[in-house]
């Protein structure tokens, strides 16, 4: 389980595991209006993670970039919402 306040891991975790294209593919996100973006980061993942993040996403035509700020967004503001999927 993920706990609240390790966003990065948070992001890395949900991607890999397919949960938030999921939920795009439902319709179950919105968007969410962020106001203006005016701050840059700077991350360093492993290789793997980021080719996952920028995949997945590119498939259903969103930019990863958009993706991580939404799921972001989301945690910081508290309407990030953990699903939690049974493993066989």
């Amino acid at each position: 389980m993920v706990e609240r306040g390790i966003c990065c891991e948070a992001v890395v975790v949900a991607i890999e595991a397919g949960e938030l294209l999921d939920a795009f593919e439902q319709g179950a996100l919105n968007s969410v209006a962020t106001g203006q973006k005016d701050q840059r980061i700077n991350i360093r993942l492993s290789s793997g993670d980021l080719q996952a993040i920028r995949t997945r996403p590119l498939q259903e035509g969103i930019p990863y970039q958009n993706l991580i700020s939404s799921v972001l967004h989301k945690d910081v503001s508290g309407t990030l919402q953990e699903r939690v999927t049974a493993r066989l």
